[in-house]
């Protein structure tokens, strides 16, 4: 079993290698850079997190094959560089463990939480790298959604927090009235103060922002389908119908799903 996932992973490398020839590989695949890359990446990560929200094993299992492509494809121009290879990339995250897990593989015997321990470790190495902010190193790629959230989290180590929700709910409630009085110029800073605000408010309520926002998401496509099947059923076009005929589906729908007769 050893030896058949080892000739796999050089199978990968060998073919990824092949399509980067300069001779004889891919156009396509010779022409690319790690910023033209970098999207794809981006998109097999959500992909990957799609299959799981779907519980779909199969397509996870395609997914992750596409975002170790994305692994393959990034360490082989680095390679090509001269920078470093896979085999590099694989022993960083190894180290990285190991160091980040001393109860485990090391003789820590230290009475430290797990997270506390972990933070801390996190903390060391950012410093190692030449961190001087607690907010050094949240990627700037990430969306705007999950970097809000990481960087209060980061602000929250140094203790700079809302005690309780009950400020943060203060906070969004501020920032929606500055956002209805802005003028045209101040509306997109408001705008942004509002929904940092917001996820503030939902972070202190112990609920992740992007799994709130993905439920929500997921709530809406439902009952919007839903509206439309609804109208189809009864011969009438949703898109044509006025808003107060379309909010009536709307609360059916709503109904629907608890059980009651609209």
């Amino acid at each position: 079993m050893t030896d058949h996932r080892h000739q796999q992973i050089d199978r990968i490398l060998a073919i990824m290698a092949r399509l980067r020839d300069p001779q004889n590989g891919c156009e396509w695949d010779r022409a690319q850079n790690f910023a033209t890359i970098a999207p794809y990446t981006i998109e097999e990560a959500y992909e990957v997190a799609d299959a799981i929200e779907r519980e779909d094993m199969d397509a996870l299992r395609d997914e992750l094959g596409d975002l170790l492509l994305q692994v393959v494809f990034h360490a082989r121009m680095a390679e090509e560089a001269g920078h470093f290879a896979f085999a590099d990339v694989a022993a960083s995250i190894s180290d990285k463990l190991e160091a980040r897990h001393p109860h485990i593989f090391g003789e820590d015997t230290s009475g430290d939480a797990q997270t506390e321990r972990w933070e801390k470790l996190k903390a060391k190495e950012r410093a190692a790298k030449g961190a001087t902010s607690a907010i050094d190193g949240v990627a700037l790629s990430l969306p705007a959604l999950m970097r809000a959230e990481k960087l209060q989290k980061r602000a929250a180590r140094v203790g700079f927090d809302w005690p309780d929700p009950s400020g943060a709910a203060d906070k969004v409630e501020e920032e929606m009235t500055e956002l209805a009085e802005a003028d045209d110029a101040g509306r997109l800073e408001e705008a942004g103060d509002l929904l940092f605000a917001a996820v503030n408010l939902v972070r202190l309520n112990g609920i992740a922002p992007e799994d709130a926002l993905r439920a929500a998401n997921a709530k809406f496509e439902r009952r919007f389908r839903t509206m439309e099947e609804f109208a189809s059923s009864n011969g009438k076009d949703f898109a044509a119908l006025p808003l107060d005929e379309q909010e009536s589906y709307w609360q059916a729908v709503k109904a629907s799903e608890r059980g009651e007769t609209a």
